[in-house]
């Protein structure tokens, strides 16, 4: 997302530049691309001239969207432990503890922006 925000301006960066970079399989990137131009936060443009860029600006694009769009919604624990047979799932305290951090987790990564790291990249001379 960072590089499509550095690059995207001026054209559609293409999976095989993106995953050269990143020293990925361009297979594997776009299984991750299609999931966020399926959340709203990236166009796809088909054809030879075609590729990615952010449908909204920088400002606008929040690590929790990036995460929640790749790796989905769910907690990150779920307990199901029981007692005498019987689920007990509303007194696991573990689950509780998770939870509380988890909440503190979406709430630093829903302020976090991808303008925020471009904004702490060094510029080129």
């Amino acid at each position: 997302m960072v590089h499509l925000a550095m690059d995207g301006e001026k054209e559609a960066v293409r999976v095989e530049d993106l995953a050269d970079r990143q020293k990925l399989s361009p297979t594997y990137l776009s299984k991750i691309l299609t999931k966020l131009v399926k959340a709203g936060l990236i166009l796809s443009t088909p054809g030879v001239n075609g590729g990615y860029r952010l449908l909204k600006s920088p400002e606008q694009i929040t690590f929790l969207e990036i995460i929640q769009a790749v790796e989905g919604q769910e907690a990150l624990l779920k307990c199901f432990m029981s007692e005498n047979g019987k689920a007990h799932h509303h007194k696991c305290l573990i689950e509780q503890a998770i939870s509380d951090a988890e909440d503190k987790m979406l709430e630093v990564l829903s302020q976090k922006t991808i303008a925020g790291i471009l904004s702490q990249i060094p510029a080129k001379n």
